[in-house]
């Protein structure tokens, strides 16, 4: 048995009792504290530093959502002191909301925050701001959202949440006391970051990619502090760059291990984090019970890096940033009309520029056929739907060409 196996068989057996005990005598199962994850204060309560993302859940080998261990995953990381749970309506192809739903239903409501979004995108009349809601609200079997974002601020979303009125029924469902908290996600320019926060006064926090790669390249700084000077409490997403921070390239990784070989990668990335001012809580997609284990033990006593970690951290950062990459966190917004598989393309060519082994070009080029043709980078016909979709304002079609490309040099090598 491997260790992620051995994990998710102890995770089953030491939470599934206790699951059951509380679905079959008690309409509210009991939350059995054994740890807490560092908190901070939000208004008059306690917000877990790190959050539960829900974009990337547990999957089983068939590519289906395994939502009975997702559930024991959900109960341990309330044991441990994980109140943050963050949807949204697009999540898990439009399962996440439900699925979460279902994992919380036995706990008291007061035990835990609850986060999901307004898909913008979506919109294309003024009724189905409140269609979507009541859905969302039904989807997760509550009667109130904790936080809720307008979600996915871009250009073109920002003009869909002026246009379709989405702050005032917002504001109405506040008043209603089905929302407690309003705040939005930005995924565009520190310009139109500083727009939104000047357009309504209101808003009570917001959520940002911030990371160490991102920092300055895409940047992220500038974003920060904006935030920081509207003193807007920050929540940040991408905090490991879509696994990147958690699987750098074998020359990083080795910097970081003779330092501190106890340490996992993503760890740093998390204590780099937590040196910044005014962050509410960081979410971290984890699709692994090893993934929330690592976490929990980073989050428990979180610290920042010292100054000689910091330097240390730096050193492995530029090495990865040596070899080149594509930005691509595999949020998957950009739902190619024809099918291509961009996030699972843009991957494996991360994966290749990463890999420093001599099987490196034999393990992307059957990685890259193991792919439906339909799926493959050639099979994109240059629509440029994609582009405006994604929140790292890619190039997509340029990307794929590069892409294809990369495989038929390394193929014909």
């Amino acid at each position: 048995m491997d260790r992620r196996d051995f994990i998710k068989n102890s995770l089953l057996f030491t939470t599934g009792a206790v699951l059951l005990s509380g679905c079959t005598f008690n309409k509210t199962a009991v939350i059995n504290k054994t740890g807490g994850v560092t908190t901070t204060r939000f208004k008059n309560i306690d917000v877990s530093m790190l959050g539960y993302g829900c974009m990337r859940l547990p999957l089983k080998p068939s590519g289906e959502i395994d939502e009975e261990l997702n559930k024991k995953m959900v109960q341990r990381a309330l044991e441990s002191g994980i109140n943050y749970y963050d949807t949204a309506y697009m999540y898990m192809g439009g399962k996440s909301e439900e699925i979460m739903g279902r994992a919380l239903k036995p706990y008291a409501r007061e035990d835990f925050n609850l986060t999901t979004k307004m898909p913008v995108v979506m919109l294309e009349k003024e009724e189905d701001v409140e269609r979507i809601f009541n859905e969302q609200l039904k989807r997760c079997q509550t009667g109130y959202f904790d936080f809720y974002l307008v979600h996915c601020l871009n250009k073109r979303n920002w003009e869909n949440t002026k246009k379709y009125n989405v702050i005032p029924f917002l504001e109405r469902m506040k008043k209603e006391g089905k929302i407690k908290y309003l705040g939005f996600s930005h995924h565009d320019t520190p310009e139109l970051l500083q727009e939104i926060i000047d357009y309504y006064d209101k808003w009570e926090f917001v959520q940002l990619q911030i990371n160490r790669l991102d920092w300055k390249t895409t940047r992220g700084e500038e974003q920060y502090n904006i935030a920081r000077k509207a003193k807007l409490p920050i929540i940040v997403m991408e905090p490991l760059r879509g696994s990147l921070l958690a699987n750098l390239n074998a020359e990083a990784t080795q910097i970081l291990k003779a330092y501190n070989p106890e340490a996992s990668v993503a760890s740093w990335a998390f204590r780099w984090l937590a040196g910044l001012d005014g962050i509410l809580t960081m979410l971290s997609g984890m699709s692994e019970p090893e993934h929330l284990e690592d976490n929990i033990k980073t989050f428990t006593n979180l610290k920042p890096l010292s100054a000689e970690e910091q330097a240390v951290y730096d050193k492995a950062i530029a090495a990865h940033l040596k070899q080149a990459a594509i930005g691509c966190t595999s949020c998957r917004y950009c739902e190619c009309p024809v099918g291509v598989n961009i996030a699972g393309i843009f991957s494996l060519y991360n994966q290749y520029m990463y890999d420093l082994s001599s099987m490196k070009r034999i393990g992307f080029v059957s990685h890259y056929e193991a792919l439906k043709e339909s799926e493959r980078a050639d099979k994109c016909i240059k629509c440029g739907l994609c582009k405006p979709k994604c929140p790292q304002q890619l190039d997509i079609p340029t990307l794929l060409d590069k892409v294809h490309k990369t495989y038929l040099e390394v193929k014909g090598a």
